[in-house]
């Protein structure tokens, strides 16, 4: 569950181990992995947006790029869906996937319609859902006793954070996404930008209830930085405990953290920014009962990002743990929801 690139990024990784089949006595079953994406809709900003005001639809940008992520063929046609126009009146800076979901969506006459339908040209290994089908916008209360309105504004804020809602409130999640929910053996929060990324998931009626009555395990994935407008100076407790807060439920087991060093040079490009890496407070993530896991998840890169195969990896270890969990009820212990 998340949006933006992080969440891409997860998928992108979880990919392979869909791709890969399960054999019994050399009989081939099912794929490895079995993925579901419940995808962010609040993107005001770029081309989202403008399709969103123009066109009165949900934001295609964070689906796309989930829907390109576990594409089988990451060549032409997930190319073409991620191509931009860099010319053109009215053209210009929109993505040709996000046209075409706007597209399709006016065809079928509904956006889930036209993500499915558009998931199945990209031959996509999995489903992705948007977390409701409302048109709803990302609201911000900030220290300072200011609201904020809007997904580009709220990450533009300079002022700390102090709730995240949606409007309307009263907006519902899909079916798919609540049996998606029920039957996993692991839901993931994050890796993304936690207040306009992950958290919006959590405010749709009756997903944070559904993840807490799930068997499955729960896992946070922390961010690797702070996140200007978003996370200044939060530590990774401070992840966890503003998803227990707008969830109104403590829900994690685990909290998925880096240990990977950051370069110096990469380290002092981000500092000349004030921004540097997130602080991995593990007592204060055990005191509340939640298992941590660190692990090199830095990709080699000129900029601080997740490794896909590192996360990846990560994630079907505990989907494995929580597979087993689910299957012998005895062994969930008191850990989490």
């Amino acid at each position: 569950m998340g949006g933006g690139n992080g969440l891409s990024t997860l998928l992108r990784g979880l990919k392979d181990y869909a791709q890969s089949p399960f054999y019994e006595s050399g009989k081939k079953l099912s794929p490895a992995v079995d993925v579901t994406a419940i995808v962010t809709v609040t993107d005001d900003g770029g081309s989202s947006g403008r399709l969103r005001r123009d066109f009165d639809v949900a934001p295609p940008g964070d689906i796309r790029n989930c829907m390109v992520a576990l594409s089988e063929d990451e060549a032409l046609l997930a190319k073409l869906f991620q191509y931009r126009f860099d010319s053109g009146h009215g053209l210009k800076g929109h993505s040709f996937g996000n046209l075409f979901l706007t597209a399709l969506t006016a065809v079928t006459g509904d956006f889930p319609k036209a993500v499915k339908f558009s998931s199945e040209v990209l031959a996509i290994v999995g489903r992705i859902y948007p977390s409701t089908k409302s048109n709803v916008t990302l609201k911000a209360r900030l220290a300072d006793g200011k609201e904020v309105a809007g997904e580009t504004r709220i990450s533009r804020s300079k002022t700390r954070i102090e709730k995240i809602s949606l409007s309307p409130s009263g907006c519902r999640p899909m079916k798919g996404a609540l049996e998606s929910i029920a039957s996993a053996d692991l839901i993931t929060l994050g890796p993304g930008s936690l207040f306009t990324s992950v958290i919006p998931n959590l405010l749709v009626g009756g997903i944070p209830k559904a993840i807490a009555e799930s068997a499955a395990l729960k896992a946070c994935f922390v961010n690797l930085m702070w996140q200007p407008g978003e996370t200044m100076n939060f530590s990774a407790y401070d992840h966890v405990r503003a998803i227990n807060r707008h969830a109104r439920r403590s829900l994690l087991d685990y909290v998925v953290v880096n240990t990977r060093p950051i370069s110096g040079a990469l380290r002092q490009r981000y500092a000349a920014e004030k921004v540097f890496p997130v602080e991995n407070d593990t007592p204060r993530i055990e005191e509340a009962g939640i298992k941590v896991v660190g692990a090199s998840l830095l990709a080699r890169a000129d900029k601080v990002r997740h490794d896909p195969s590192a996360v990846a990896a990560i994630a079907v270890r505990l989907a494995e743990e929580g597979r087993r969990r689910r299957l012998s009820p005895g062994e969930r212990g008191s850990a989490g929801a």
